[in-house]
């Protein structure tokens, strides 16, 4: 590679936090946010596709991929905090100014660095992240029974949410082709969602998750104020986030750009060109 991956470790807060990175660094800066149970290496065919003319970094949030996972009584795994978290990363790395990429819980995270610091964003690239209610499948209803009753509901949301089948129907979804799938993807991440304390960490992050949709007005009412640039690449066989939640952003950014690819929740799965060429595109 003529821009080869590099693999860095910086502390924030006592917390040391993993990220990739590749690019020229004097080059456009794009921030890639990853989702549940993913990590950075989720974007591994983006660093190498457009490391020609942009600076990708790539972290892991605290509890994910190669980053500290402290225990949850050690740690507030909040979205709120993972945000604050993300922003301490790109203040401390230097970056002024960059383009966010946002899949699953990127999305999350995204839109509070955004709103926090608009001064900093450049662009906003959402690939399967959610921002309005009628974009949650009919799979959220366990995790919603989950949000109103913890207590009654926690096994049944850890079956739905972090098991073996749940987490290879998160890549796999309703896509008829099935073997375009690499089983690794799954297996890799469910061997992650076996490791001591993670079933713990990720119910509690997903626990905080009812935050995220009762702040859904606020994001639509940003987008409809600052009216970012938005690029929205959406995979059709997402199991978990309805395809017509791509159009859905149009009614807050009525100049979005919206792509739906023929792919899954994680569309560089399978479509990892067509998200690197629309995305130089439109960067």
């Amino acid at each position: 590679m003529k821009n080869p991956v590099t693999y860095r470790t910086i502390g924030i807060d006592g917390l040391p936090i993993f990220y990739r990175e590749a690019g020229p660094h004097d080059a456009p800066v794009l921030l890639l946010l990853h989702g549940l149970p993913s990590s950075s290496r989720m974007y591994e065919p983006l660093l190498a596709r457009l490391s020609d003319s942009f600076r990708l970094i790539a972290p892991d949030y605290p509890g994910f991929g190669h980053s500290a996972a402290p225990a949850p009584d050690e740690f507030s795994y909040t979205f709120d905090h993972l945000a604050e978290v993300m922003i301490r990363f790109t203040e401390i790395l230097g970056l002024a100014r960059y383009s966010l990429f946002m899949q699953d819980y990127g999305g999350p995270v995204g839109f509070r660095m955004a709103m926090a610091h608009p001064e900093r964003l450049g662009s906003l690239i959402i690939q399967n992240a959610v921002a309005h209610d009628s974009g949650l499948s009919a799979l959220w209803g366990p995790r919603r029974a989950f949000w109103a009753d913890r207590a009654a509901h926690e096994e049944a949301l850890r079956k739905n949410l972090l098991s073996l089948e749940a987490t290879r129907r998160r890549h796999v979804g309703s896509d008829p082709d099935v073997e375009r799938y690499d089983p690794d993807l799954w297996t890799d991440e469910f061997a992650f969602l076996n490791q001591p304390g993670q079933a713990d960490i990720q119910t509690e992050l997903f626990y905080d998750y009812r935050n995220n949709v009762a702040a859904y007005p606020k994001w639509q009412e940003w987008m409809r104020t600052y009216h970012p640039r938005l690029l929205v690449l959406w995979g059709k066989y997402d199991p978990s986030f309805d395809v017509s939640e791509a159009e859905a952003y149009r009614r807050d950014v009525p100049d979005a750009e919206v792509h739906i690819l023929e792919a899954g929740h994680f569309a560089l799965d399978t479509a990892a060109d067509q998200v690197a060429d629309h995305v130089r595109g439109f960067l």
